[in-house]
């Protein structure tokens, strides 16, 4: 027996479709919200023993969803996980319940539990600087140690995720003023190119020993074909334990390194949104909450009132 009627599959067929249509969603995401949703419509059927048809999934109640929160929370789900599944199911249930014509406040009124959102784990300047020039002394070969500078520099210099400086191709050669790179859900976004970038990428391409076609991949590995990211994962691991700095000090760190230092300089939130290709401007403003942090740092080191307050407790 089926868990879901054929009218309710074609409900969330058509409800994906959108998200990735109309929202620009990534394939990852459709396939996280199908997995979401299907696995809250099987817990309904099974706590309600029937099927669920558009009609049953349209008479769930404030009991229902507080049965289905508790089998989740028991079955080793953390909170971020949950809340996520919750903002699948109602992002589904509002645009349902616009077609269908039936109210979903039961659904839209549950609570997401509460959890302590991870901040970005960024590099000090000094750090980043360090990370840079100690990557290019691991390789044995002049143009592999090109290469890997090169890649950092492009990370750092601007912002883009691994993923997207290994996208580059030879058509981006020289590296022009600025880039415009296709990000998550295929959003495009302009991103300027540091002088920096730009010279330590033009070393690279007069040193690799493969021809770099206009098609083919910018970044190549060892024996010509495309550059993994684990090649780059590796190499700043082991800078990384040479420097002494944090497992965090990942390829990814030097993006969020990016966003906090241009932050720290004085750039505009919604300017580094834009540079970072965020869908929403409150995944920016974790870089903020970075900054608030370090500043209080700062301020409980050395501010007088807690130097003496810190003395007195002691």
């Amino acid at each position: 027996m089926s868990l879901v009627s054929p009218a309710a599959a074609e409900a969330l067929r058509a409800w994906l479709a959108g998200q990735k249509t109309l929202k620009g969603a990534a394939d990852n995401t459709i396939e996280a919200y199908r997995h979401d949703v299907l696995d809250f419509i099987a817990f309904m059927a099974a706590h309600s023993g029937a099927p669920q048809g558009l009609t049953a999934l349209a008479r769930i109640t404030v009991s229902d969803m507080r049965a289905w929160m508790a089998r989740t929370r028991g079955s080793d789900v953390g909170a971020r996980s949950l809340a996520r599944k919750l903002s699948a199911v109602k992002s589904f249930y509002r645009w349902l319940s616009a077609r269908e014509g039936f109210e979903p406040t039961a659904v839209l009124s549950t609570r997401a539990p509460k959890f302590q959102r991870k901040l970005p784990r960024p590099l000090a300047e000094d750090a980043a600087r360090a990370m840079i020039d100690r990557v290019e002394l691991q390789a044995r070969q002049d143009w592999v140690a090109a290469r890997d500078m090169a890649v950092v520099m492009v990370l750092y210099g601007c912002g883009l995720r691994i993923s997207e400086a290994l996208s580059l191709t030879g058509t981006d050669l020289p590296l022009p003023p600025v880039l415009r790179i296709t990000g998550k859900g295929g959003k495009e976004r302009v991103v300027p190119v540091i002088p920096a970038a730009r010279d330590a990428v033009d070393r690279y391409a007069g040193l690799c020993p493969h021809p770099l076609e206009a098609d083919q991949p910018l970044f190549r590995g060892v024996r010509g074909g495309a550059l993994n990211p684990r090649a780059i994962q590796k190499v700043m691991e082991q800078a990384r334990l040479q420097l002494g700095l944090p497992a965090s000090a990942t390829p990814h760190a030097m993006r969020h390194s990016f966003a906090t230092h241009l932050l720290n300089a004085g750039g505009d939130l919604r300017a580094i949104q834009e540079l970072l290709g965020h869908a929403s401007l409150s995944t920016t403003q974790a870089y903020t909450a970075v900054d608030t942090a370090r500043l209080m740092q700062v301020y409980e080191a050395s501010h007088p009132r807690a130097t003496a307050h810190t003395k007195g407790a002691a």
